[in-house]
């Protein structure tokens, strides 16, 4: 190989990783930021669950658009059925918990997310934990417990409906991961369509159900002044999904976990600026304590696929293009 041409393919692969690492920035923003327009459109009389129907309408349309054969692909497939509801649960439970209590503490509970992928990956996957396993599960429940943790003493117990919301929305977020992982058979567009549509279905379907009961508004007329943040919302969702497969695909698991937990330093710096959060001592102690576990989980993931890559990929293989639709799943759910 002469020197121009080694020079050249150290300067793509160069580029790549830096794209590779904005596509999982620009991810983390776009979701770290998602609770203020959810917020916004509160304030102006939209009930959260049809805000996340409406942001998730786009990233459904595109598929639907790209890959129309998605739609039979998804509906018959038990396990993708069970990803969009999934899906549809940790969005709703997520937005309805950051339009209505500490943005904080709600995302920190959410990222408990580990715990319970753990616990469902050992029923619904026969998954051994082992003593690593164990001990990313005490850490993460260590810092929920401190985030939990009243001032006054007490119980460390949820003291909110937003609370549970949060604990619930990862719950969700983490069965969605598990079925994607027993669905990896199916192709990439209907999954990506799972969850997008679980969002969408789920959103408007829990909205219509909550007005049906009287407690709560229908979806007002449209108007500029919470339709366009919505828009946008919506519109960026879908290019930060396909920046986080975009980039998941091309990096390391465990340096993918490190960017996209920039989402909670967004999230909670955004919130505590703008008065929505909290961010005293137990949140900074506890979230630390929630990221080690999410970081060491993929730590051991990549170990594991380090070890898989070494028996079965060739040297020098590379990872397929992604294309919008066609991406493997990563992080289980745009959100």
């Amino acid at each position: 190989m002469t020197a121009p041409v080694a020079q050249a393919r150290v300067a793509v692969g160069a580029r790549a990783a830096w794209l590779s690492v904005g596509g999982l920035g620009l991810s983390a923003l776009v979701w770290g930021l998602s609770w203020w327009p959810v917020r916004h459109a509160q304030a102006l009389g939209v009930q959260p669950l049809w805000t996340t129907a409406l942001i998730y309408a786009p990233g459904a349309a595109l598929v639907l658009l790209l890959r129309p054969a998605a739609l039979g692909q998804w509906l018959r497939s038990r396990d993708l059925l069970l990803v969009a509801l999934a899906a549809g649960g940790a969005n709703a439970c997520f937005n309805l918990g950051v339009a209505s209590g500490d943005v904080v503490r709600v995302v920190l509970l959410f990222y408990m997310m580990p715990v319970w992928a753990t616990l469902l990956a050992r029923w619904l996957l026969a998954e051994r934990i082992g003593a690593a396993g164990w001990m990313r599960l005490l850490l993460a429940l260590a810092g929920a417990l401190i985030v939990l943790w009243p001032a006054g003493g007490g119980l460390p117990l949820p003291r909110s409906a937003a609370d549970w919301l949060g604990l619930a929305g990862g719950a969700f977020f983490a069965l969605d991961n598990v079925m994607l992982r027993r669905g990896a058979q199916a192709p990439a567009s209907a999954r990506m369509l799972a969850m997008f549509a679980g969002g969408l279905v789920c959103g408007a379907l829990l909205a219509l159900l909550l007005q049906g009961l009287g407690v709560a508004p229908a979806l007002p007329s449209p108007r500029a002044d919470w339709g366009v943040p919505v828009l946008l919302l919506g519109l960026a969702m879908v290019a930060g999904s396909y920046g986080l497969q975009y980039g998941a695909a091309r990096l390391p698991a465990a340096l993918t976990a490190v960017v996209m937990m920039l989402e909670i330093v967004f999230a909670s710096l955004s919130s505590a600026w703008l008065g929505a959060g909290h961010l005293g001592a137990r949140a900074w102690v506890g979230g630390g304590l929630i990221a080690a576990g999410v970081l060491l989980g993929a730590l051991a993931e990549a170990a594991a696929e380090g070890r898989a890559a070494s028996h079965d990929v060739a040297p020098g293989a590379r990872h397929n293009d992604v294309l919008p639709g066609r991406a493997p799943a990563a992080r289980g759910s745009p959100r």
